[in-house]
């Protein structure tokens, strides 16, 4: 089959670029950029993409690449890495860039491109690199800039090479479809491809996998489990299905009735709920590294499924177990040969990719997104409420409850200073005449800047009353992206909502214990009543409530609201509620004594992932 081939550099988005072009309805594969040309995935290749990638293509250690590649008689697209790569192989030159991009960018045309057909230009774009191209390679010419990236895009026509800096794979690049069909057109390649196409194919390789044998699947309630779920009852029927609900401790208010009351309303009887809080809540009593609570996490499912399948008699022989593990779960674990770990997801730990590696798991939507995924869950006839459910992981409210020792060193002192040094000089007169200011709090967070991992210090915009002057969202947004493109030590913007302590907050020893769960479940509680009071809550992908140990005193905390707008989670904007629902919000959560301050994330994903840990 004619296919459009996509070399993956260890990008978060290399399995994106493929998607968009399978969802144009053209076939597209991915291979490693070191695969020989004569290698049998090269059939019938029309097209070659190079992805983007962690790496600085001036690194002693990059990943291998094979540059025969660019010499095939097929159109090729270089992005971000892939674009800086191409350009260094012919002769140009890439360093370190000044300003560093990360979301939106407009794009200017400078020269006329066959990319460019039906397109109008200025656009918006958007960016995640620290890197850019200085010199362009032999026979290129600029055919569009950014503000701060001069070679944005570039092409050698004679070739049929094209390098684009800009990210066209997500979705936050409005014109990015039309680029690719452009690139595809000049392959001369036909539409073969469609999503009964993907089912089926996913559909029989689990009839393969499974064999005879029948399947125990983790069971959420999230989206990607229940289409998991509803995916295997359809290929194995539901007498070869077992899905096993784990009330781990971390999911929301009711959350584990209204799941299980939720399937049974649907026809799903081949499942069973099993209590095991306080198992995971002693798995993870006393941890503060984020890292090390997630493989906590992921480690017990494994150790309640064993004590599961030993109560009820299972034979472990007849039996392999199944996850609804996507796409992204994977590359932001560091899953591909190129690719640096973001965060290990619960269903990347150690033991289950020593099940994996075994053949014990069957993993039916692990080359899919979030939007494929519902798109299958209505195929296969699930409802909306089923399907359009807030995604909520494995982890669930443990990694929004973040921890510390309590202790605050000399050279913590020395670092967040250095940060709010970085953050004085920030002139925010720019976007506002309201009194305000910026400073870092005392935390840190998870990020993804440059497809690689961040950990650093959120900066707090402080404001007289950010709510009742109405702030404008967009203002904020472009305040968030000044920060995180221009500070490297800040990878979040949060805006100050209120702050009970007269700024007397401080670091304290707080872990992931049932009071603080508590303390999320009663906010979250509160935002998510009002999304839907107000008909919101389809509106947006995901709200997640944050607990700092930033406080008062013992028994206290900060919270966070973080509402995101996604299609694939791959990229996000912060969600920018309507006024009157922040208020209600606000009023609601400010009556709780055991809330100091409450703070709302204005940051897009790159450089901030979702949650915070």
């Amino acid at each position: 089959m004619e296919k459009i081939l996509v070399l993956d550099f260890g990008g978060q988005y290399a399995h994106l670029i493929a998607k968009r072009i399978r969802h144009l309805g053209y076939y597209s594969e991915i291979t490693l950029p070191s695969t020989p040309v004569d290698d049998p995935i090269f059939t019938d290749v029309r097209g070659i993409v190079l992805s983007g990638g962690p790496s600085s293509v001036y690194d002693e250690k990059v990943p291998e690449f094979n540059e025969k590649v660019l010499s095939l008689d097929v159109p090729i697209l270089g992005l971000c890495y892939g674009h800086q790569l191409m350009n260094k192989v012919c002769g140009g030159d890439v360093k370190s860039a000044k300003v560093g991009e990360y979301g939106f960018a407009v794009l200017n045309k400078v020269a006329e491109s066959p990319l460019f057909d039906g397109i109008d230009l200025p656009a918006q774009v958007w960016m995640s690199h620290s890197d850019e191209v200085t010199e362009i390679g032999d026979g290129f010419e600029i055919a569009a800039s950014t503000k701060d990236c001069k070679y944005a895009v570039v092409q050698n026509l004679q070739r049929k090479m094209f390098g684009i800096q800009c990210h066209i794979e997500v979705n936050d690049t409005p014109i990015g479809d039309d680029i690719f069909a452009n690139f595809i057109r000049l392959t001369g390649m036909q539409v073969n491809w469609d999503q009964d196409k993907v089912l089926n194919t996913i559909m029989e390789s689990v009839k393969v996998q499974a064999k005879d044998k029948k399947v125990l699947l983790f069971l959420s309630g999230g989206v990607d489990s229940t289409v998991a779920f509803a995916l295997l009852n359809k290929a194995l029927g539901q007498d070869r299905v077992l899905g096993l609900h784990i009330d781990n401790g971390f999911m929301r208010q009711d959350e584990s009735k209204h799941v299980c009351d939720t399937y049974r309303s649907f026809g799903f009887t081949n499942f069973i709920a099993e209590d095991a809080s306080e198992t995971f809540l002693n798995a993870v009593a006393g941890l503060t590294d984020p890292q090390a609570k997630r493989k906590a996490v992921g480690e017990t499912f494994i150790t309640v499924r064993d004590q599961v399948v030993a109560k009820l008699n299972l034979d472990e022989d007849q039996w392999m177990l199944a996850q609804g593990t996507l796409y992204p779960d994977i590359i932001e674990s560091g899953g591909s040969k190129n690719a640096h770990v973001i965060k290990t997801h619960h269903n990347r730990v150690d033991g289950i990719q020593k099940l994996i590696a075994k053949g014990l798991i069957i993993e039916p939507l692990k080359d899919l997104y979030k939007d494929e995924v519902r798109v299958m869950g209505k195929s296969l006839g699930l409802s909306d409420k089923l399907v359009y459910r807030h995604p909520f992981p494995g982890p669930g409210i443990s990694i929004n409850t973040l921890c510390s020792d309590g202790v605050w060193t000399a050279d913590d002192a020395n670092n967040i200073q250095a940060v709010n040094d970085k953050l004085a000089k920030i002139d925010l007169s720019k976007w506002t005449d309201i009194p305000a200011k910026l400073y870092a709090l005392p935390v840190k967070s998870v990020g993804v800047q440059g497809d690689f991992r961040t950990y650093a210090h959120p900066a707090v915009l402080d404001m007289d009353d950010f709510i009742g002057v109405k702030f404008d969202w967009d203002k904020a947004e472009e305040i968030s992206s000044h920060i995180t493109n221009n500070v490297k030590d800040v990878n979040r913007t949060i805006v100050k909502l209120f702050d009970k302590t007269g700024g007397n907050a401080r670091l304290l020893r707080a872990y992931c214990t049932k009071d603080r769960l508590d303390m999320i479940r009663a906010a979250d509680k509160i935002v998510l009543d009002t999304l839907y009071k107000y008909d919101w809550y389809n509106k947006i992908f995901q709200h997640l409530t944050i607990c700092l140990p930033f406080a008062s005193a013992d028994g206290k905390c900060s919270i966070v609201l973080r509402p995101v707008v996604s299609e694939d989670v791959m990229t996000a904007r912060f969600a920018k509620l309507p006024y009157n629902i922040m208020e209600e919000i606000v009023e609601n959560i400010k009556k709780m004594d055991f809330i100091d301050a409450l703070y709302y994330d204005i940051t897009n994903k790159p450089p901030a992932t979702f949650g915070w840990e």
